[in-house]
């Protein structure tokens, strides 16, 4: 699927066309502090496809100026996670690169009379900053000599004072109706190894400095961003137009997308694995990148997805049944069909041979032939799903196995069960059923109809499997309530079932569908002798 008409490709066309720029050039500058997650795909995939689209260049920029929070373990983990969705970056950069180009800069603001080193706490100026009805008011600091704040800049940068104990702010206006222009910090104290610099600095810049600067510094043409930044692109627009950057980049703001019962926090996916809530960020519940990349999600339902719900200047809520569509879309004719039986229940062929085993030929995917066929077994002990049974008397929409009940099994015979064995505790042990041999599948033998059609596996060939199925981590969207108050309790249940033996050799992320049960995916910590498979997505929503 191609990027879709939307308002900021109409301003690329248009800036194209009119001189204004001759390439484009866009970037993602995630903060490398968490795991990416659905939301930030938009970002990306918009950024790389517009450029894409207009034969220019997207960098991926690392803003790292917040050392406390930031890791080279996440780092590697965004890279792969833009690696994995199919996107190369034109370059991979820092915003650590340019500290000292930001430093100049800085320190040219203040030859101009435009910053200033302030001694106000932090809970200071916040008061002192005023409200959206109330002006600011001047720091007592704000009018110090140009000679004065040069000295005590490069103090704070030679490490002479601790941590909040001086910034250096822009100094604009206190009274201005935008908060963000009422003398914002662009500098602060941070006494931290940084992942990238070391022990170099201990002063860094703030994102609303650094980012229209890195912008500039790289000739991006577009910095997009998403709909909270609307009001800090005055800001940029300042900090461009008083540094005297050679190129001036433009922000365009697009709105925040949104999936029912699904968390769209970095902070509070953080605080589930911390809290050990989840096994991880690459746990298969996760909505990060990482989670749904060991889920089985693949990186064309997750791009045509994020196309498919359009850009727009308004956030957006749309359901999750829309990103699992894609993933059913995309998988539909790409994958093998498979027997497995999640929750088993043994059915032993009274009248079939006791040594006999039968293998019938059956293609992998009616719908895509080029997937080719294989064997499946047939023999007197076979396995179907627990709830294809029914004890009661059924009523007339029952359309699966009871006593006295007639079903077919896919590609192989009618079975009749005859009687239920059952265990001490009063759980069945086993059916007890014959088959009618006329009845193989493809002999043409339509004298009677069967009360359905259900799936199998034989006993004896099939394997031994872990099979996870998934819900929601939220049981609902309502934001308004406590995080953890609409958490799922039943978001992972676990089942020991079967697989036909055609999964022997299964790889890590290999995706099927289960016939009837919906698309699967084998595990990383799968092996020949602990098969394990996630589902992706049913066949079919249910989930309420």
């Amino acid at each position: 699927m191609e990027i879709t008409s939307n308002f900021i490709k109409t301003i690329m066309e248009e800036d194209l066309k009119s001189g204004k720029v001759d390439t484009i050039v866009t970037r993602f500058p995630p903060e490398p502090n968490a795991y990416l997650h659905i939301g930030h795909a938009r970002a990306i995939i918009t950024n790389f496809e517009l450029a894409k689209h207009f034969g220019g260049k997207t960098n991926l920029r690392f803003d790292d100026t917040n050392p406390v929070k930031e890791d080279s373990s996440f780092v590697e983990a965004i890279k792969k996670d833009i690696e994995w969705l199919g996107y190369k970056p034109a370059n991979i950069l820092f915003g650590s690169d340019y500290f000292e180009a930001s430093y100049e800069l800085a320190i040219k603001l203040i030859n101009k009379g435009l910053a200033y080193v302030c001694d106000l706490t932090a809970d200071e100026m916040r008061e002192y900053r005023g409200t959206l009805t109330s002006p600011g008011k001047e720091s007592p600091y704000r009018y110090r000599s140009i000679e004065e704040n040069l000295r005590m800049f490069e103090e704070m940068k030679n490490g002479k004072y601790k941590d909040g104990e001086k910034t250096l702010r822009a100094k604009i206006d206190m009274s201005s109706p935008n908060i963000n222009m009422r003398d914002p910090v662009i500098y602060r104290i941070i006494h931290i190894e940084h992942h990238n610099t070391g022990n170099k600095w201990c002063i860094y810049p703030m994102y609303d400095f650094a980012h229209p600067l890195q912008d500039a510094f790289e000739g991006v043409t577009h910095s997009l961003c998403s709909l909270e930044y609307d009001d800090h692109r005055i800001l940029y627009d300042w900090f461009v137009e008083k540094c005297e950057t050679e190129h001036v980049p433009h922000q365009y703001e697009f709105g925040r997308l949104n999936i029912t019962n699904t968390i769209m926090s970095k902070r509070y996916l953080k605080q589930l694995v911390d809290e050990k809530l989840v096994k991880g960020y690459d746990d298969p519940r996760m909505p990060t990148l990482a989670g749904l990349r060991r889920r089985g999600y693949t990186k064309e339902s997750i791009v045509n997805f994020i196309l498919s719900t359009g850009l727009s200047r308004v956030n957006s809520t749309v359901s999750s049944e829309m990103l699992e569509n894609s993933l059913r879309d995309d998988l539909n004719n790409k994958v093998k069909r498979i027997n497995a039986v999640i929750d088993p229940i043994k059915v032993v062929i009274t009248n079939y041979p006791e040594d006999k085993i039968e293998w019938l030929e059956v293609e992998y995917n009616n719908d895509n032939p080029d997937l080719g066929s294989r064997k499946i077994a047939f023999g007197r002990n076979l396995y179907i799903e627990r709830e294809d049974f029914l004890e009661e008397k059924p009523n007339k929409k029952w359309k699966r196995l009871s006593l006295g009940i007639e079903v077919r099994l896919m590609y192989a015979y009618f079975i009749k069960c005859n009687e239920v064995i059952y265990n001490e505790d009063g759980t069945i042990k086993e059916l007890l059923c014959t088959y009618d041999e006329r009845t193989k599948s493809g002999s043409g033998f339509d004298e009677r109809k069967p009360n359905g059609n259900i799936h199998f596996v034989e006993a004896s060939t099939a394997l031994p499997a872990k099979i996870n199925l998934f819900e929601p981590l939220l049981l609902d969207s309502d934001s308004k309530k406590e995080l953890f108050s609409r958490m799922n309790p039943n978001s992972w249940a676990t089942f020991s079932g079967f697989v036909e033996p055609s999964l022997k050799n299964t790889y890590s992320l290999e995706r099927f569908q289960f016939i009837r049960k919906g698309y699967f995916a084998t595990d990383y910590d799968s092996t020949e002798n602990n098969l394990i498979f996630n589902r992706i997505v049913e066949l079919k929503s249910s989930y309420n």
